[in-house]
């Protein structure tokens, strides 16, 4: 007789009392009492609750396994069905003793324990919820663009040249001569809006900056727009806006789960977003007139006015001093000590920046001779700009700095798959 299809988990409630049923999932935990034990089977959706009365040693935890029964009431059961008289079938080896307790509410562990044994830490229903977050604002930030009209690119990794801010690159052997892994998909962006108008990417970006703190990675995924035909920055700002409003409804949408797993209170984003010239955001969160960047302080600062003031999760600041902006950043044309760029400051801390970028050549060549930058490794991103590039603008949100701040996580690594800083290769 043919084994019934496979339920899921979530499924198992659904099922008609008395019906074959077929789970598949890893054993989450074991109880062998007198007379019965129990088996709690762990799939992608929840947990299945197996009844076994004949004595049968089980599977030990983290095993995969394969369960045919009969679906039955219990209302203690979760999801009020389990399934009995079963055949349990171990589809490995028997697992080792995993180094946590997976079926504990809560992983009661340390960060190093946590990241060194990241393969099985992350099967935890709370950890895998961190990522469902994840995957779920991915979805939102992907059919927020497409709907927009936007096209998905892919930007090479490797670059001939170190030319986004200096020695903070990482170098590798390309084929016997230099090259380096790239600090953003900022250069390849800009040019492709000469031949798609408007293009996002989702990609990995590497930063060799000797930071040892609990919001910085050298690797990270960075969700990367970029638009032309836009008469300024603004433009980029509704356009950001937009962006996180659909990845807080897939928020609501496809990770409810995850969100009530986890007792989160998802930020409500509103039509306008709050806005301050950063001259106006120095004044308010009390700092010197002659600060060329805001410091933690002063963003946690403007986080607690926004929420005060706008009942807002997000602040917006614009109007950074241009020499202290990228060297793409487009002045403000009234005031051109000033640049038309900005930063998104989400519940007190940095999480997007961007600007409308310089979009003329000529602009660009005194722009570089200005800084005392060399023309030759811009050459190849400088030379399209002879053809032809309309004005546009653009902004990058960090992933893992967004749902850490979702998620209210004390050091971004809790957030990062397999995280890499000053001192993890692995695993």
């Amino acid at each position: 007789m043919s084994s019934p299809p496979r339920t899921l988990a979530r499924e198992l409630p659904l099922a008609r009392p008395g019906a074959p049923v077929r789970l598949q999932g890893w054993v989450h935990r074991r109880r062998e009492l007198a007379t019965v034990s129990f088996l709690v089977v762990r799939d992608r959706t929840g947990l299945a609750q197996v009844v076994l009365r004949d004595g049968r040693s089980l599977p030990p935890e983290e095993t995969p396994v394969e369960v045919v029964g009969t679906a039955t009431v219990n209302p203690q059961a979760p999801g009020g069905v389990e399934v009995t008289e079963p055949e349990v079938r171990a589809l490995s080896d028997p697992a080792d003793t995993p180094p946590v307790e997976l079926w504990r509410p809560r992983l009661d562990t340390g960060l190093p324990t946590l990241l060194d044994q990241a393969a099985t830490t992350w099967r935890h229903p709370r950890q895998r919820a961190v990522w469902e977050l994840a995957a779920a604002s991915l979805h939102g930030f992907r059919s927020t663009l497409d709907e927009a009209g936007f096209t998905e690119v892919h930007s090479p990794k490797l670059v001939e040249s170190a030319t986004e801010s200096g020695a903070n690159v990482f170098e590798v052997d390309y084929f016997g001569r230099p090259a380096y892994l790239a600090q953003s998909p900022q250069f390849y962006k800009q040019v492709l809006v000469g031949i798609f108008e408007r293009v996002y990417e989702v990609g990995p970006v590497f930063r060799a900056e000797p930071h040892d703190t609990v919001r910085h990675l050298a690797e990270y995924v960075s969700l990367d727009v970029e638009l032309g035909f836009i008469e300024d920055h603004v433009e980029v700002i509704d356009c950001l806006r937009d962006v996180v409003a659909g990845m807080v409804a897939a928020l609501h949408e496809c990770a409810g789960h995850a969100v009530e797993l986890l007792g989160l209170d998802l930020p409500r984003v509103p039509e306008r977003l709050p806005t301050l010239h950063f001259r106006e955001a120095l004044e308010l969160a009390g700092a010197p007139a002659d600060e060329p960047d805001l410091a933690p302080a002063h963003e946690r600062a403007l986080g607690e006015w926004a929420l005060a003031e706008h009942g807002s999760d997000f602040v917006v600041v614009h109007g950074y001093p241009t020499a202290h902006r990228a060297f793409y950043s487009h002045p403000d044309p009234s005031e051109p000590y000033w640049s038309r760029s900005f930063d998104l400051i989400f519940r007190g801390l940095e999480l997007v920046s961007g600007a409308q970028r310089l979009h003329r050549y000529d602009d660009y060549v005194r722009t570089l001779e200005a800084r005392g930058y060399p023309y030759e490794p811009y050459a190849s991103y400088v030379e399209a700009f002879r053809r032809g590039i309309p004005p546009h603008g653009g902004f990058a949100i960090g992933l893992e700095r967004w749902v850490a701040r979702l998620t209210g996580a004390a050091n971004i690594r809790e957030v990062t798959l397999f995280p890499r800083d000053l001192h993890r290769l692995a695993p």
